[in-house]
């Protein structure tokens, strides 16, 4: 009784907008005069086995330290009053087991990109075969954002990104899969095996790190491909800080949170043929030192969560998927503003 009445006082203090309302309400561009890039190649290109000493000038040590449970700015960190001496002692040693890894050749990294026409449907991403529209190859189906909001501010759907199709523009979508992790639970068990669990946790806190470095390096790479990132003249600093345009939403993440979409960015990309990641029956990864997503160019394109969703968002997302309520209302469990049952 507790909880339904706590959940009630939430669902009080923060009401939801009609779907149609919060479509209605929807970010709007003057699609005649947006900048939309044409990638300088379309379908996929594939990076077997990339030199480990080329992801790692990428990568981003902040979210390192907070997986050992210390807590700051990366390089501040080091020099902190409580943690420095600590911070710096893991990182030399991260560091001299990055150069083993690096020097032996420990892990294998692979990745696959795309680009694609598009335009949006609604809240959805029609994707193309070809720039003349011929074939739907594939739909790419968004959530919106139902939560009130100031006068001001948008109710964001990752569509509204893209050319709608009655604008008369062709758009294009991009796509990633990219892992380090081949190799990580081989090198792992070598120190669990040694009774050394230290090094083993450092090894696969070092393949996290490599793969979202990668992520980053190849989110330059598709921006160079758009024409637009080749004037970029960012700091590692304003790189990881993500001072550039674009964004890349991964499937299962604020912006796009239902996991079963990363099957259609898989087969999009055929992501586990060309760099050996599979998807497990939850969706998950593996090897886990992977990251996929989704490019968008569009220059107010920004990063959100889509919140709490209503009983009619969930209704009309599930046949947009061809699904029965009740399968949208289990892979949307945790987003649900209302009790199933």
């Amino acid at each position: 009784m507790k909880q339904r009445e706590e959940f009630a006082a939430r669902r009080a203090r923060k009401p939801l907008l009609s779907i149609a309302t919060a479509r209605a309400r929807r970010q709007r561009s003057d699609w005649g005069r947006v900048d939309i890039p044409r990638p300088d190649f379309l379908g996929t290109r594939e990076f077997p086995a990339i030199p480990l000493s080329d992801i790692v000038p990428y990568i981003d040590w902040g979210p390192f330290f907070s997986a050992w449970e210390l807590h700051g700015r990366f390089p501040e960190i080091l020099s902190d009053e409580v943690v420095g001496v600590e911070a710096t002692k893991l990182h030399a040693d991260a560091l001299g087991l990055l150069g083993r890894i690096v020097s032996e050749g420990r892990l294998t990294a692979n990745a696959v990109i795309g680009f694609w026409p598009c335009n949006s449907v609604g809240d959805d991403i029609e994707v193309y075969t070809d720039e003349g529209r011929s074939a739907v190859l594939a739909n790419l189906r968004m959530l919106r954002q139902q939560l009130e909001k100031p006068a001001d501010q948008f109710n964001l759907c990752l569509a509204d990104y893209v050319a709608p199709r009655e604008s008369g523009r062709i758009d294009y979508v991009g796509a990633f899969a990219v892992t380090s992790g081949h190799g990580v639970e081989a090198f792992a068990s070598e120190f669990r095996a040694a009774s050394d669990d230290y090094n083993a946790i450092m090894v696969q806190a070092l393949g996290d790190r490599l793969a979202e470095a990668m992520a980053e390096m190849f989110h330059r790479k598709a921006r160079e491909a758009c024409g637009f990132g080749r004037t970029e003249n960012l700091s590692h600093a304003e790189l990881i800080r993500e001072k550039y345009r674009g964004i890349r939403p991964a499937p299962g993440y604020p912006a796009c949170p239902e996991h079963t979409e990363k099957a259609v960015l898989f087969g999009l990309l055929g992501a586990e043929a060309a760099t050996g990641i599979a998807l497990t029956e939850s969706f998950a990864m593996a090897p886990a030192s992977s990251v996929s997503g989704w490019y968008l160019n569009h220059p107010d394109s920004k990063y959100f969560g889509v919140g709490k969703v209503g009983r009619d968002q969930v209704e009309d997302y599930a046949r947009r998927k061809g699904w029965p309520v009740p399968e949208a209302e289990k892979w949307l469990g945790p987003y649900l503003d209302y009790e199933t049952g």
